[in-house]
């Protein structure tokens, strides 16, 4: 089952694709979609719903965030082995846990922005997931059963304030606009074993990532059951699980965003992500 939230910038409505690819309206059925409404039963009233009854949404409306009301943005680094080679980093023994912050949500076509004084903003594309189930201390077949669904997210990360400032990654991570998410939420009976997808990200129409999930030094719930050893992940956590090489960090010489670029990005069974870079205006 693919979801989707669209609409005007906070007004989103939620949404279902259907097996034709039309958009049609879920309304009636649920307010959001977000990790709340899945914890509250969502999948058992979404199952029983023929999609050909869902009313088609007219028009091409903006495609906002995938997910409402994110709790926590937990994001991984470093987890696939060639993007850690590239950027001649030691591999992790453990998961390496930052944040994003959730006021980096946006849509999937979504502008960047370029934040004032910005040299190295990067672009990675990640499989993300979110948590539909509190949970706390779990095994990693209890993980599967906590994840409500994946979906693209593109870690735009700035360079230069994540390491040549002092302090945590989190400072390159959080700036507006630097979490597209989306464009849908693809539920793991549709979406499948996450170990065995391809995810790619071309700058400008040159393919620059081109991965594999297989890579993942971490895999998915492996993630999940570690970070719920250290803290409670709530029903509305996402979690994006890192990049494969390609990253602008990782060429020689670097290769940074600016103004004008456009990136395109996806993942098998997730569809794809559209964004145009723009500078800051304040």
């Amino acid at each position: 089952m693919k979801l989707v939230r669209y609409g005007e910038v906070g007004a989103e409505k939620p949404g279902l694709i259907d097996a034709a690819g039309t958009l049609r309206a879920l309304g009636d059925h649920t307010q959001d979609i977000t990790g709340a409404a899945f914890e509250a039963g969502l999948m058992n009233t979404l199952k029983d719903i023929d999609p050909d009854s869902l009313p088609v949404v007219e028009g091409s409306p903006r495609i906002g965030p995938c997910v409402g009301d994110v709790k926590t943005f937990w994001a991984i680094g470093l987890n696939y082995t060639d993007h850690a080679e590239e950027t001649n980093a030691p591999i992790p023994k453990e998961p390496i846990l930052f944040n994003k912050s959730r006021s980096c949500i946006v849509g999937p076509n979504d502008d960047v922005v370029l934040p004032p004084g910005s040299v190295e903003a990067d672009w990675e594309v990640e499989l993300a997931l979110l948590i539909g189930k509190t949970s706390y201390r779990i095994s990693r077949e209890e993980a599967a059963e906590a994840i409500a669904g994946y979906f693209i997210c593109n870690d735009v990360s700035e360079r230069e304030f994540q390491l040549k400032h002092e302090g945590l990654w989190t400072k390159g991570k959080c700036c507006p606009t630097f979490g597209p998410i989306g464009p849908w939420l693809v539920t793991p009976d549709e979406f499948g074993d996450p170990q065995d997808k391809a995810l790619w990200l071309d700058l400008n129409g040159t393919r620059t990532q081109t991965g594999h999930t297989s890579k993942m030094i971490f895999a998915i719930t492996e993630i999940v059951s570690y970070l719920s050893n250290f803290l409670i992940l709530e029903a509305g956590d996402i979690i994006t699980t890192g990049t494969p090489p390609g990253v602008g960090l990782g060429m020689s010489p670097n290769k940074f965003l600016k103004v004008g670029d456009e990136m395109r990005l996806g993942i098998d069974g997730l569809g794809e992500q559209r964004q145009k870079v723009v500078a800051y205006e304040g």
